[in-house]
């Protein structure tokens, strides 16, 4: 197969993972990065909500904070092709912790108010600029290292989607306590993490280019390259199709909880962050499962199981009548979801040329990150009484759309070529 045959080409300073052990050259750094990355993402909302008071506000940060990390997808990527990703993480890193200490000092600062506003809204756009850029760098990393463990490839993505979601039970935990002691200490702890990210990161240096640029485009742009490789792909396409559609409800769920469990049960952003971290443990859980279970029921068994699981609790969730039966859904709703993104990294990380991983990874990432922002704007568009509502249609659209694909996946040769390689 020709995808397979060009696994031996160069693949630039991304692929270049020095010597050691994976725990010290990739899980350690991931797992720094992607704390203030989860610490930033649920945070930012709920720092809104806790300054202002405002619903539509909540909802505004949300999309400000996603919009910018789907502008910067296409530049990522091709900094991690040209630069390497060691070099793009540490960066990223660097500056998310000196802007969230600036905003730190700022929100201490200036009084409650206009000004106060503008800055933590800002500091959301920001935030989730740099934290895409990191993010971007890790995933390639992770794509090289499971592309070379040819006996279990699922394995590696298993171990990097729970170190993401061990990050998911934490960081929200820490960032909806930290907002009850006030702003200023979640955002000085932001601050320190993305700092220990940095320096983590620096145990990966990049190395030269063995051979010729990894930018096979030519003069093509990373965009056009990445939407080429997708379409000579027609598993990977559809499946991210299945999870775009997905993460809309996901994003729906994340721009209007804070909304639905302060202003509608009752209850504080310690509570928001300890429903998220309790979602993040039953993600863990289907996480091991999928890891025990893929090499029996394929990735097409556990892609179906997990697309009836996410779209069973999304459905109940708007009509949940209290704080736990809400928890207890999203905590199924994201386990299904984590199944999905498994059956999801290993397909991508197997079948992408290496040639193209960088743009490719970008352009399927700006893919699935598109229903984000128009979630926030959703949450910000709508009445609080009616989010119910609107949880209840993205959820019928979710449902009949992942019903549709993995229908369509279930004759793909190339699905099937995959799970072979189980």
């Amino acid at each position: 197969m020709a995808i397979t045959m060009r696994e031996n080409l160069p693949a630039g300073r991304h692929a270049a993972v020095p010597s050691g052990s994976l725990f010290r050259r990739i899980y350690a750094p991931r797992a720094g990065d992607t704390l203030a990355f989860s610490m930033a993402t649920y945070a930012m909302p709920l720092l809104v909500l806790t300054i202002t008071g405002s619903p539509s506000l909540t909802g505004l940060a949300f999309a400000l904070e996603w919009t910018p990390r789907i502008v910067a997808f296409v530049p990522a990527g091709r900094a991690v092709d040209r630069r390497g990703a060691a070099i793009v993480c540490f960066i990223a890193s660097l500056a998310r912790a000196t802007v969230v200490a600036f905003a730190a000092v700022a929100v201490l600062m200036l009084p409650r108010g206009a000004a106060e506003t503008a800055v933590v809204l800002s500091l959301a756009a920001v935030t989730g600029t740099l934290s895409q850029f990191g993010f971007v760098a890790n995933e390639a990393v992770g794509a090289i290292v499971t592309r070379r463990d040819k006996a279990r490839p699922h394995g590696i993505q298993t171990v990097l989607v729970g170190i993401d979601q061990t990050a998911a039970v934490i960081g929200p935990l820490i960032a909806g306590f930290l907002l009850l002691a006030g702003p200023g200490w979640m955002l000085g702890c932001l601050s320190a993490v993305s700092l220990a990210a940095a320096v983590l990161g620096l145990q990966t240096p990049p190395t030269p280019l063995r051979a010729a640029r990894a930018d096979a485009a030519g003069n093509s742009s990373a965009l056009r390259l990445g939407l080429n490789t997708l379409l000579t792909l027609p598993v990977l396409g559809w499946l991210v199709a299945g999870l775009a559609c997905s993460n809309l409800a996901l994003g729906l769920l994340q721009s209007a909880s804070p909304v639905i469990v302060v202003e509608t049960f009752g209850r504080s952003s310690a509570d928001v962050g300890a429903m998220w971290s309790a979602a993040a443990v039953a993600t863990l859980l289907a996480i091991t499962c999928c890891r025990l279970v893929v090499s029996r029921l394929d990735l097409w068994g556990v892609g179906i199981v997990s697309a009836t699981l996410a779209s069973a609790a999304c459905l109940a969730l708007a009509e949940a009548p209290s704080y736990a039966s809400y928890t207890v859904l999203i905590a199924i709703f994201m386990a299904g979801d984590g199944g999905l993104t498994v059956v999801l990294r290993t397909v991508r990380s197997l079948i992408i040329p290496v040639t193209a991983l960088g743009a490719t990874l970008s352009l399927t990432m700006l893919l699935l990150l598109l229903p984000f922002p128009a979630a926030g704007i959703l949450v910000a568009l709508t009445p609080p009484p009616h989010l119910g509502n609107v949880i209840l249609i993205c959820a019928l659209i979710q449902a009949l759309a992942l019903s549709v694909i993995f229908v369509r996946l279930r004759s793909e040769p190339t699905l099937r070529m995959v799970a072979r390689r189980q």
